[in-house]
């Protein structure tokens, strides 16, 4: 990663920080202004990474689109059936509340799904660099130390006589219960956690610290400050009304809770309540068998529900750090489901889970065994070529594949879908991937993988967790500890919840894809002993972002679009990261802007981009039809004689712990 990207990254973290903390609103203000880093390019990566908070700061014309954005009138009974369900007797306050917490849970963990992140494989050791930076500041920089110290201390001495106006942030849900404010006593514990935030962040930007230290700085008090809210303790009002209401079996609850998590979930607060669900049972559940196997992966076809289908089929290839099911969870949000009553027909590959043993394989080992499933569904359907699905970081071996395809001459992928994915890393402001990405960090983290043999996908999420505690961390704290509620049961946590292991070497690919831009750079990349050059590739794509995506921001996604050539179509989805792919359709306020790619800058894209209300899905549904070859009578049964079909969906090597 070049130095002249480190002021993007750290601008985009310094916004990150400052959103999670507690800082009066006019005091953030100021702190703005005082930023040292507010150069232009901090300024640019500002916007790059804005996405990340809210659907407005994705540009002006986005914005616009946003703002205007009518609801659907399918909306209209879901609201009007609300306050019906409220008056039910059996529906209590109580329920309801608890009902609304889970629901919020759910929606900041569908946000926040590992995703991208375990490409880099964050320690905590550089959590600790951060540490050590504030440290090293405050004894080069005592002054500046002594300054805000003597300011915290007057504000300190106005909130204990209540004459502090310090406030949090305004969207911060952890304080929406007006008691915060109705009792003097909590109202000065808000004000005082407030001028904490206040004060560590403002003496931040004061302090004169290499960027990228600064920005790790930024990042280690922004979780500090996260984890001294009075909202984790049992002060919280929500906890004391709870208390109140079960006569303390509440409490005895969050106890049993927080004795399993230390037992049974490495001291974490559960994020889902995995014995609700089993794959087969209630979810996974659209008809299809295994018809290819071999040792990396399966792939499962999926039975036609139409009695025509189109010749020429779409296959699926999900991301490694990911297990496949996210695209058929539920039947009510399964995009599988909808592509076979389409009359389309569809392949899904299933990864091998890896352990020690498999520590060599890599990205050509994965493009390798890619190429044999796209040789069976070829084979099975009877169609030269197929249609191509890779989101995220799976699109990333989708790319090394094509490439691969492109470097010898073969022309199996006519159509290529890629949601959700960056090419270009230079684009991305993601903390794991900008903040901790230097030579001596990559060195070490190579070294520590090619030691154990592969990266541990549960380890991963519990790093970073704590790059995002308030959404996954101190939300589960409150919930299961101090209101002594289950977990929630929502199949996008189970699925998130369900890690899978990256071996050394693919890793180790990861990353210098992530170094050395081969995307978009010539032949920095080799599969199978062929250099890439994605300018050698001819296909028709297909790319969905989502507005409010903070992992792969859709600024990011953009140029991806324009590597496809100027024949790819771009769709900018009102929604984050997982949502953007789980957009079926009768989702209410959803729309999409979506044109052809245009020149290098978003925002003008945006502006002439046309916007449609309701889901992508029909959108793009359209546009696969229109590449999938003539109708032909659907096949009785999946597989052929060549390749039997065998063990039922969702396969055997998804069941890998």
């Amino acid at each position: 990663m070049s130095e002249e990207t480190t002021p993007k990254k750290q601008a985009a973290a310094t916004k990150r920080a400052k959103a999670s903390a507690t800082a009066p609103v006019k005091k953030s203000a100021s702190a703005k202004k005082a930023t040292p880093a507010k150069t232009a390019s901090a300024k640019s990566a500002s916007a790059k990474s804005a996405p990340a908070k809210t659907a407005k700061p994705a540009g002006k014309a986005v914005a616009k689109a946003v703002k205007k954005a009518p609801v659907p009138a399918k909306a209209a009974p879901a609201k009007a059936a609300k306050p019906a369900k409220k008056a039910q007797p059996a529906a209590s306050a109580e329920g309801a509340e608890t009902a609304e917490l889970v629901k919020g849970l759910a929606e900041d963990a569908a946000a926040n799904t590992l995703a991208v992140n375990p490409l880099m494989g964050l320690r905590f050791e550089d959590l600790g660099e951060g540490v050590k930076a504030l440290f090293d500041a405050a004894v080069k920089q005592p002054m500046k130390v002594a300054q805000h110290w003597s300011t915290y201390a007057m504000e300190l001495g106005k909130v204990i006589a209540g004459e502090s106006d310090s406030e949090p942030y305004p969207k911060d849900k952890r304080f929406a219960d007006p008691a915060w404010r109705d009792s003097a006593f909590l109202k000065r514990l808000l004000q005082a956690h407030a001028a904490t935030g206040s004060v560590i962040n403002n003496y931040l930007d004061s302090i004169e610290l290499e960027p990228r230290a600064k920005a790790r700085a930024q990042l280690v008090a922004s979780i500090y400050i996260d984890a001294i809210a009075p909202s984790n303790s049992l002060i919280n009002p929500a906890a004391v009304k709870r208390a109140k209401e079960t006569r303390g079996k509440s409490l005895v609850k969050g106890v049993k809770n927080l004795w399993g998590d230390l037992r049974d979930n490495g001291g974490l607060p559960s994020s889902v309540d995995k014995s609700k669900f089993e794959l087969g049972k209630n979810l996974c559940l659209t008809p299809g068998q295994v018809v290819f196997k071999n040792e990396v992966l399966e792939l499962i076809q999926y039975k036609p529900q139409t009695a025509e289908v189109y010749s020429r089929p779409l296959v699926i290839c999900p991301p490694q750090v990911n297990k496949f099911y996210a695209m058929d969870l539920s039947p009510e949000k399964s995009l599988v489901k909808f592509v076979v009553e389409q009359g389309v027909q569809i392949f899904c590959v299933s990864w091998f889970n890896p352990s020690a043993e498999q520590r060599d394989w890599d990205m050509s080992t994965y493009v390798k065994a890619l190429d044999e499933a796209v040789d069976a569904a070829r084979e099975i359907t009877g169609s030269p070529d197929i249609t191509l699905w890779g989101a995220c970081s799976g699109g990333m071996t989708v790319a090394s594949y094509v490439g691969w395809l492109a470097a010898t001459g073969q022309n199996k992928v006519v159509n290529l879908v890629s949601p959700v994915c960056t090419l270009d890393p230079e684009n991305v402001s993601d903390t794991s991937m900008g903040l901790f990405m230097t030579p001596e960090s990559v060195g070490a983290i190579k070294a520590s993988t090619k030691a154990r043999g592969y990266v541990d996908g549960e380890a991963l999420a519990r790093v970073f967790a704590w790059l995002r505690p308030n959404d996954l961390i101190w939300n589960y704290w409150v919930n299961n500890y101090l209101l002594g509620n289950d977990p929630p049961a929502f199949d996008i946590l189970y699925w998130n919840a369900d890690t899978t292991r990256l071996p050394a070497g693919f890793h180790a690919d990861l990353l210098d894809i992530m170094q050395d831009s081969p995307f978009i750079n010539a032949n920095k990349l080799k599969v199978l002993g062929e250099p890439i050059d994605m300018g050698k590739v001819d296909v028709d794509a297909y790319i969905v972002a989502g507005i409010t995506d903070h992992i792969t921001p859709w600024k990011a996604c953009y140029p991806t679009a324009r590597i496809y050539g100027d024949k790819s179509t771009f769709t900018l989805v009102n929604a984050g990261h997982l949502q953007s792919l789980l957009n079926p359709p009768g989702a209410a306020k959803s729309f999409f802007l979506t044109g052809k790619v245009g020149g290098p800058d978003p925002e003008a894209w945006s502006a002439g981009a046309t916007r449609i209300d309701g889901s992508w899905w029909p959108h793009w549904m359209k546009w696969l039809q229109e590449r999938s070859g003539r109708k032909v009578a659907a096949p009785a049964k999946v597989g052929n004689a060549k390749h039997k079909p065998g063990v039922a969906a969702p396969g055997e090597y998804v069941m890998q712990k």
